[in-house]
């Protein structure tokens, strides 16, 4: 996996519900954990774009409802530094779901995804509907 370019602002945490943007069935996910998470003892992990985490369907279709699944964070409301200078902030929490080797479920991303996530994560740039 490739290092992000950016200095991300990690504001999200476990208990964070996350919009889900793609079309794979599952509207809002529950973040339960971190996947690939180093931290240190008795904290919690902290969150940004481009991290993937697993999560629990809250809302969605009835056979999505309840179920475990890995999502990939696409977009957040805290502000973050890139390396030009410029800070970007989007004006929700939203995440995609992708499988066990970070290929997306859904066919079709609604709205932008973070050029960070674009760089780490290609096959979900090219079903987004655009990069910022």
């Amino acid at each position: 996996m490739k290092g992000l370019t950016s200095t991300i602002t990690k504001t999200l945490t476990t208990g964070t519900i996350l919009t889900c943007t793609d079309n794979s069935g599952a509207k809002m996910v529950y973040i339960i954990s971190a996947l690939h998470y180093k931290g240190t003892r008795s904290r919690g992990p902290q969150l940004g774009i481009g991290d993937v985490v697993i999560a629990s369907v809250r809302k969605g279709k009835p056979d999505m409802v309840k179920k475990v699944v890995k999502a990939l964070i696409v977009r957040q409301k805290k502000e973050f530094r890139r390396a030009n200078g410029v800070r970007i902030s989007f004006e929700d929490n939203a995440a995609v779901l992708v499988n066990d080797d970070f290929l997306p479920v859904g066919t079709e991303i609604k709205g932008v995804v973070a050029r960070e996530v674009a760089e780490r994560f290609p096959k979900v740039a090219a079903i987004s509907a655009g990069v910022v």
